[in-house]
């Protein structure tokens, strides 16, 4: 088999990204909703550095709060790709999409309009995100209450 990087050195990334979307045409960027900056849905993220180097980012990103969408079972880990309307504390809202391994009992739980704390990388705005499972409930509710206040005004 191909490893990524000669992947790449094959198809390009532009070109892989196209033979993704013919594969999986509900993770495409306009099945996602995102715009032509998304880098994609890594196909195994174990095996990319740069995929592992963003969860590591995210793990630290800053807080906001995203209304799940959508999501799309990538295998039957299950490995999810979760779809949100992400509002930041700034007053940024963007899709964003995260990229998670969920256990079954979670995946059963999921439901559109249910809205979960995330974490993004404001310096960086790819649409990546991911579940903020650590975030305090207090900061998350500051959070919620800033950007109810925001919307009355």
């Amino acid at each position: 088999m191909f490893g990524w990087k000669k992947m790449q050195k094959l198809f390009g990334s532009e070109k892989f990204n196209d033979l993704t979307a013919q594969l999986r045409p509900d993770l495409s960027r306009e099945s996602l909703g995102v715009g032509p900056d998304f880098p994609g849905v890594t196909p195994n993220p174990l095996l990319s550095g740069g995929a592992q180097k963003r969860k590591a980012e995210l793990r630290t990103g800053a807080l906001a709060l995203g209304v799940l969408v959508d999501w799309r079972e990538v295998n039957s880990n299950p490995r999810v790709v979760l779809m949100f309307d992400v509002e930041t504390a700034d007053g940024i809202s963007f899709r964003g999409i995260a990229d998670e391994d969920l256990t079954i009992t979670e995946l059963t739980r999921l439901a559109p309009g249910q809205t979960l704390p995330v974490r993004y990388r404001p310096a960086v705005m790819d649409h990546y995100v991911a579940l903020a499972r650590d975030a305090d409930p207090a900061h998350v509710r500051r959070l919620s209450d800033e950007i109810a206040r925001r919307k009355r005004t």
